[in-house]
């Protein structure tokens, strides 16, 4: 099963809509979002995690979708979301808030309890479990928030962000996540570091002012580089000369 975008109208002001008859199929696997500031990512990955809802037009998973009422529930437990800014919860220790993460996805109290150290133990938080969430250091918390995201075991992993506030040996970490979660699920992440791009991802989707202007393999991305770029500076050629439309 694919998530798809299927003629999706969307904005945030009546009459200026950011997708107008958008459509796009994302291939299972881990796929890397990228695009300038205000093409759209955010807002995307926002209506497939069923935050906003599309003017028109509809996301699926296969056989349920955002325009059902009766399928919300379902969408809640098959979609796990981790948005830019990660909250701690007042009052609840590390275990617990992904714990409580668990139960607002539909899980049973145990069930949240049990999931909520496999997921902490991922992220190599579980020595951290009894600290109150709100003494964690800004990378700590990003691993909280990536913790929350696996407790309930989702079928599809959206991220937005999720690196930011990471050292070098946490982003290591993530790549390993993002590997063994792309065996099973589907991830899909916005960011704006192509440093690590070949090494974690399986296709790459461009979006440009509400519009995908590229998708494809890691490898058909970065044959859009210039002749004779150094390995370490060909994803950002290649995204530049996409972006400019100079490729």
């Amino acid at each position: 099963m694919n998530l798809t975008f299927r003629d999706c109208t969307f904005g945030y002001r009546k009459g200026r809509s950011i997708f107008s008859g958008f459509d796009l199929e994302i291939d299972r696997g881990s796929s890397v979002l990228l695009g300038p500031n205000g093409a759209g990512k955010s807002t995307l990955l926002k209506l497939a995690a069923g935050i906003h809802s599309p003017w028109s037009g509809r996301i699926e998973f296969g056989d349920i979708n955002t325009s059902h009422r009766k399928h919300r529930r379902d969408w809640r437990m098959r979609i796990g979301w981790l948005p830019q800014d990660i909250t701690p919860v007042p009052g609840l220790r590390v275990r617990e808030q992904v714990a409580y993460a668990g139960w607002l996805k539909g899980l049973s109290k145990a069930d949240a309890w049990a999931e909520s150290t496999s997921a902490l133990s991922r992220m190599n938080l579980l020595d951290l479990s009894e600290r109150p969430s709100h003494h964690l250091s800004g990378g700590q918390l990003r691993r909280l928030g990536i913790s929350q995201t696996l407790v309930h075991r989702a079928d599809v992993v959206l991220m937005d962000e999720p690196t930011a506030g990471l050292d070098p040996a946490q982003r290591g970490s993530f790549r390993k996540v993002v590997e063994d979660l792309a065996q099973d699920v589907q991830v899909v992440i916005s960011t704006h570091q192509t440093e690590d791009l070949a090494d974690i991802f399986e296709s790459v989707i461009v979006l440009s002012n509400g519009q995908r202007v590229h998708q494809g393999s890691v490898s058909d991305f970065l044959a859009h580089a210039e002749p004779n770029t150094s390995a370490e500076r060909k994803a950002e050629s290649a995204y530049g000369n996409i972006i400019s439309g100079d490729d």
